[in-house]
């Protein structure tokens, strides 16, 4: 049976991600960005809480878990920078697998946002959630990897099936598009950005998106064709991410 996503915003500009394994109706949240708000949307649903999945350590993401462990007795499972803030139940590691009820999660190594960083793919479902490695349009900020680290995990992110659905934890879709366009002048990229837009004007978010998307449009992964003569793709992305980081549009 498959499995349930119900994403609501929180915070200033995160989303928060339910997730229920329909054959057993187990639940799990991928993050804690605000323990409050996703005790409010476990009581709407009328589920409960089960097992907390973070994908790295900062507080918009692994600050709930302390206070919804004392409310739920969820266990929580990350990878091991997280107990910086808070304890864990299990620590993970790319490579491993956790599962929720009959839905089993593989863990990918997608260090360079922070140098832990893990994401969760559904293989079944065709689900993936990858915290703050890759954006629609765009990627993490490097606090803490190198760039050849973080090309790396965007590699190991966008090998997977074309279909996949992707669930990015933050709106930050449009900025990303001003951005995108800035250094690629492609046509799939502006018919995209345009419907962005749009969306955004309405209200409407931009999460999830595809890897068949960003493979198509998003200018980090793009990054060697956009610069082809730097040194290696890695250098091609470091070229596009500094661009980013001082980008003002």
């Amino acid at each position: 049976m498959p499995l349930t996503v119900h994403q609501f915003p929180c915070l200033s500009d995160n989303y928060g991600f339910l997730i229920r394994d329909e054959a057993t109706g187990k639940v799990a949240t991928i993050d804690t960005p605000d323990a409050a708000a996703i005790q409010a949307e476990l009581d709407k649903l009328g589920w409960s809480l089960d097992l907390i999945l973070n994908t790295h350590w900062h507080p918009d993401h692994a600050g709930g878990n302390e206070a919804l462990k004392k409310a739920t007795g969820a266990t929580i499972a990350g990878p091991a920078e997280v107990t910086r803030i808070a304890p864990l139940d299990r620590i993970l590691r790319g490579g491993d697998t956790i599962a929720l009820g009959e839905t089993k999660f593989d863990v990918i190594d997608s260090g360079g946002h922070t140098l832990g960083h893990i994401a969760f793919h559904d293989a079944a479902d065709s689900i993936a959630f990858v915290g703050d490695t890759l954006f629609a349009l765009g990627c993490g900020r490097l606090f803490e990897g190198t760039a050849e680290q973080m090309w790396e995990s965007l590699g190991r992110v966008a090998g997977l099936p074309d279909e996949t659905i992707v669930y990015c934890a933050h709106e930050y879709t449009a900025s990303n598009a001003r951005f995108a366009l800035s250094v690629d002048d492609h046509p799939a990229l502006k018919a995209r950005a345009d419907q962005i837009f749009a969306a955004r004007e309405r209200g409407e978010p931009t999460v999830p998106t595809t890897i068949a998307a960003e493979k198509a449009t998003n200018p980090f992964l793009r990054a060697p064709l956009l610069r082809p003569d730097a040194a290696s793709p890695a250098q091609a992305f470091a070229e596009i991410r500094a661009a980013k980081d001082s980008f003002k549009g």
